[in-house]
């Protein structure tokens, strides 16, 4: 079963290694320490928080899409026709083509609190070498 140190732990939450380590001590994240002392967090508890928060997601809002992503805006395009939105959420940079009308309605500029929401049929999943 894979371990994970606080940092690696706070990249995939998207949090600070601070927020973390005090996720686990308060118990709200369970953590132990290694072998060398480090303290680690076990994948199979990482992943089951991260499940949990998904699923408390999901229950705030309406909607047939799971894939809900947090963020902040780093950057947007428009012309005439079209826009193109980044958001940073968390370690993952996802990018939004929208028409125009409709980042005017969303009123979207870098700085702001988004919420990137995906509903695909095709999801590649691939692991690491």
């Amino acid at each position: 079963m894979p371990r994970f140190r606080i940092t690696e732990a706070a990249e995939l939450l998207g949090v600070s290694s601070d927020t973390v380590r005090r996720w686990a001590d308060t118990g709200r994240l369970p953590g132990s320490r290694d072998e060398h002392g480090h303290r680690v967090i076990e994948g199979r508890d990482l992943a089951a928080y991260l499940h949990d928060r998904g699923r408390a997601d999901d229950r705030r809002h309406t909607s047939s899409a799971r894939n809900r992503f947090p963020g902040l805006v780093t950057d947007v395009k428009r012309d005439t026709v079209m826009a193109q939105v980044e958001i940073q959420a968390g370690p993952h940079r996802v990018v939004s083509l929208m028409s125009r009308e409709a980042l005017d309605e969303l009123g979207l500029e870098v700085g702001d609190m988004a919420v990137a929401v995906v509903k695909s049929t095709t999801v590649i999943v691939e692991t690491p070498r």
